[in-house]
């Protein structure tokens, strides 16, 4: 028998195996065992499901839900059972439709369902998903012409999926069956239902939590949290692409074909200026405001929204000083370590706080105040003689990641502040079942600033997300419903727009990194769009932050 000489990270050794075998059967005859179940492998840096064959001499990298990889799996897996309770035990006109992240699992509600989503319907689908697990049937994928693929999302219904699929320019599509229902859900799945034994479901808001496992512990269900403002705003950009007619994708690349698209510009970017108009309105109306502190994500657009939040407010009779926070960070030699001894820019003690708050403070009480220009360079405060005084009509704009902590005004009155936050809560899905994460959004965004701004190629962003991320997770979305007002900076029509500059970036990523599976997976995710010129973009638009052309100075 041909044997294939392969490398397993997991055993640490080179091994000769035979030509063919797949990646379940290595698992079975290696006893590979791991935290949790093996869901799949890096293949030379491709991600790999359990089915696939061992043809030629490879890396081999297994991995569980502990991974990125294997959580998305997992999801992705969680989606598709979810869809089938819905097509097993509701009439055919009903679809299920994902809507968005919340609450540590998914949002989602059922299209052209007559009566109320009520408690018991909630309980008699999660019964139907307990039971499909433990039937164990097998998540089977079907590589088939991408012109029978789109006759069999046409024959069940998937009209979303036949409408973006049908002028794709791949010859060969992958479909997955599981018993009778059919679907696509853009990424590899677990082996069979029995694998996905941690997830809940239950009423929320007016539909439907898909709870998720824990990305530290797949048995443990996080708590359910009510977020009303975040829920709000995620449910007013649903709704207006909803009402513009382009909830998904393929309605985007209709738009881009017909050359309709440039309306559609102009009035996402209208629909989001009206918002931060309605922001300056509402900061008018509390009157005792000092000063705007504005929060968000990395790569949610809050530098551009603080400049134009300030042309708003300049419209209604204040006079705007815009303050960054990071000009106060500590000196080099004074910035906290994280567990691996590196500094964490990201901790709110890398920010002087007496300082800050101090020089607030005597903002506020009209004194003439000495600002910091931070040196990143090397790493320490430098000061220029730069001044500034408040008059009556002065208003503060200050923008940082920490800005809706209260640790980090604790010196300055309650009274006096109004807080923002900004992310990119991205309107558009793929299609009925598969939102697009915000954090996808905001990942594109950053490798293109960071490519265009900072040097950076996409491997180093992409190594770096991980850190970002959790650093949001501690430091930003903890607060974020401490918030006066929420401002979606995503735009609908972004992504086709980011496209060509990313795919060039992404590109570039070379096989042999680690992050090449990340690269390759937003390569594919991005094929889906048509690209959008980026001359149609005004000049103040918050995707100028990231392509360049703004008229704004950064």
């Amino acid at each position: 028998m041909t044997q294939v000489s392969i490398y397993c990270k997991f055993l640490k050794k080179v091994m000769e195996v035979p030509y063919g075998m797949n990646l379940q059967e290595f698992v079975n005859a290696y006893s590979i065992k791991m935290e949790n179940q093996v869901l799949g492998a890096l293949v030379n840096n491709k991600v790999r499901d359990l089915t696939y064959r061992i043809h030629k001499p490879a890396i081999i990298d297994f991995f569980d839900y502990n991974s990125t990889y294997g959580r998305n799996m997992y999801v992705r897996s969680l989606y598709f059972l979810l869809c089938k309770a819905v097509h097993d035990l509701l009439p055919l006109k009903v679809k299920l439709r994902i809507k968005h992240s919340i609450s540590g699992g998914r949002f989602c509600t059922l299209d052209d369902m007559e009566e109320p989503i009520t408690e018991q319907l909630v309980a008699k689908l999660y019964q139907h998903m307990r039971q499909l697990v433990d039937q164990n049937l097998p998540f089977e994928r079907v590589g088939m012409l991408t012109g029978d693929a789109v006759k069999a999302f046409q024959e069940h219904g998937l009209e979303d999926k036949y409408e973006l699929f049908k002028d794709r320019d791949r010859i060969f599509t992958s479909v997955y069956n599981l018993g009778n229902t059919v679907n696509y859900y853009y990424g590899f799945m677990v082996p069979s239902t029995s694998y996905l034994e941690s997830f809940g479901l239950e009423p929320y808001e007016n539909g439907i939590l898909l709870k998720l496992p824990s990305s530290k512990n797949i048995k443990a269900l996080p708590k359910t949290r009510h977020f009303p403002k975040l829920f709000s705003v995620y449910q007013e950009n649903k709704e207006w692409a909803e009402q513009m007619g382009i909830p998904y994708v393929c309605d985007m690349n209709r738009l881009v074909k017909e050359n309709k698209v440039q309306d559609t510009i102009l009035m996402a970017e209208a629909f989001q200026e009206k918002k931060i108009s309605l922001v300056a309105d509402a900061i008018k109306q509390r009157g005792d405001v000092k000063m705007v502190l504005i929060s968000g994500p990395s790569s949610s657009g809050k530098t551009t929204t603080c400049k134009r939040l300030s042309v708003q407010l300049s419209i209604l009779g204040y006079h705007p000083v815009q303050i960054s926070v990071d000009d106060f960070f500590v000196e080099r030699e004074q910035t906290p370590k994280d567990k691996d001894g590196k500094y964490d820019f990201e901790a709110l003690e890398a920010v002087d706080l007496d300082l800050f708050n101090r020089t607030l403070s005597d903002l506020i009480a009209g004194k003439r105040v000495e600002l910091p220009t931070f040196d990143f360079a090397n790493g320490t405060k430098v000061w220029t003689g730069k001044t500034i005084q408040l008059d009556e009509k002065s208003i503060m704009v200050i923008e940082g990641i920490h800005c809706l902590n209260p640790r980090l005004t604790a010196q300055v009155p309650d009274n006096v502040k109004f807080k923002i936050f900004v992310s990119a809560l991205t309107s558009l899905s793929i299609d009925r079942q598969n939102p697009i994460p915000t954090t996808d959004n905001r990942l594109i965004r950053r490798i293109v600033r960071d490519y265009n701004y900072r040097g950076y190629s996409a491997t180093d962003t992409l190594r770096r997300w991980t850190s970002v991320r959790n650093g949001e997770e501690k430091n930003i979305f903890p607060f974020q419903e401490n918030a006066d007002e929420m401002i979606n900076t995503s735009l609908v029509f972004e992504l086709g727009v980011l496209k060509p500059y990313a795919m060039q970036i992404l590109q570039a990523v070379p096989e042999t990194a680690v992050e090449y599976a990340e690269a390759t997976r937003l390569l594919k995710f991005l094929s889906f769009f048509m690209t959008i010129p980026e001359d149609m973009i005004p000049g103040t638009s918050i995707l100028r932050e990231f392509v360049g052309g703004s008229k704004f100075n950064y």
